[in-house]
């Protein structure tokens, strides 16, 4: 019987890229080096078979080389496509992924972050909906569309440049009865901004602007009643709408389909979040375009940086806009 040979070491993928051992593990520790060297490294490793023992680099360096991320489901589409970056960000650094979905359950999301915590990763990325989470401060954690404290790093999308962009493209398209439509947590969170930005060009150019918010916990039941009772002649009393997001755009678009006005012909739709069909395809609707990749991104980054003491507190990331169908585009 053959006898196995010896896994290559960090000194064999030295030998093999012509490089200094030092430089070796700089690469497989993810600090920065000349892109040669890092190409050298990983191409030698990748010949040897070389693979980089996380578990003992977490017992030298004192880490789990895993972060939690906390989400509310991963049956939304946004919150699918956060996951995934999240995952592919913390991927490229070596680290494994703790994924915990929480249903909006404020309790639910307390007992993900105990868990998380004697599970004893290196830090959290959530996205939650309960406005005193007990974080152990000594962990490091980042929060997503949340602002919770200035010890608590905040990554967001602009949201009210967002609605400010809705705001204007639907003026640029003709449309001057505009309304706005919000469904969601009654806390407070960085999405709370669309909504105020898209309103704010309306009031400075004296037009009026109507909006209707519901409680996350109502159905879309009233946004049919509401719409329904501002028909008159077979008229909509609005020719532009901008929802909150593209999951209520898509359910207010079937709304109007079904008390006989055309979209985009009788009314124009702008949604927020940027969801394509099948990842790749077309946009479900016209849509405020979120930099998920950024976000992802932008949370790790914050969230694994060595030196803690200067933090942002809130970091906001530029939208675009994109057409999906559900405006009246040139």
């Amino acid at each position: 019987m053959k006898q196995k040979e010896n896994a290559p070491t960090m000194k064999d993928v030295a030998r093999e890229a012509g490089v200094a051992l030092g430089t070796v593990s700089k690469v497989f520790n993810s600090i920065p080096v000349g892109e040669d060297y890092r190409r050298r490294v990983e191409e030698a490793a990748k010949r040897l078979g070389y693979q980089v023992n996380s578990y003992a680099r977490g017992l030298k360096t004192n880490r789990t080389c895993s972060a939690a991320l906390i989400l509310p489901n991963v049956t939304d589409p946004f919150f699918a496509m956060l996951a995934q970056e999240v995952c592919s960000a913390l991927a490229q650094r070596g680290y494994r992924t703790i994924l915990s979905t929480t249903a909006y359950d404020p309790e639910a999301e307390q007992r993900c972050i105990q868990m998380v915590q004697q599970n004893k990763v290196d830090g959290i990325i959530g996205l939650t909906y309960t406005p005193d989470l007990d974080v152990d401060p000594r962990l490091p954690y980042v929060s997503i569309d949340r602002y919770f404290s200035p010890c608590v790093p905040c990554v967001s999308s602009d949201n009210f440049g967002g609605g400010q962009l809705a705001a204007e493209k639907l003026l640029e398209l003709g449309c001057t009865r505009p309304l706005f439509l919000r469904i969601g947590s009654k806390v407070p969170g960085e999405s709370d901004k669309r909504g105020d930005g898209f309103e704010s060009v309306f009031r400075q150019r004296q037009m009026n602007c109507i909006s209707l918010r519901l409680n996350d916990e109502e159905s879309y039941a009233p946004f049919r009643d509401f719409l329904s009772s501002r028909i008159e002649g077979g008229r909509l009393a609005f020719d532009g709408i901008f929802c909150v997001n593209d999951a209520l755009a898509i359910q207010i678009r079937a709304m109007l389909l079904e008390l006989g006005l055309r979209v985009p012909e009788d009314v124009q739709l702008i949604g927020f979040d940027g969801i394509r069909r099948f990842a790749q395809d077309g946009f479900y609707c016209s849509t405020i375009v979120q930099p998920v990749a950024r976000l992802a991104e932008t949370s790790v980054d914050l969230l694994l940086r060595e030196d803690r003491s200067n933090l942002p507190s809130l970091v906001c990331l530029p939208v675009s806009y994109a057409a999906g169908g559900t405006t009246l585009e040139p």
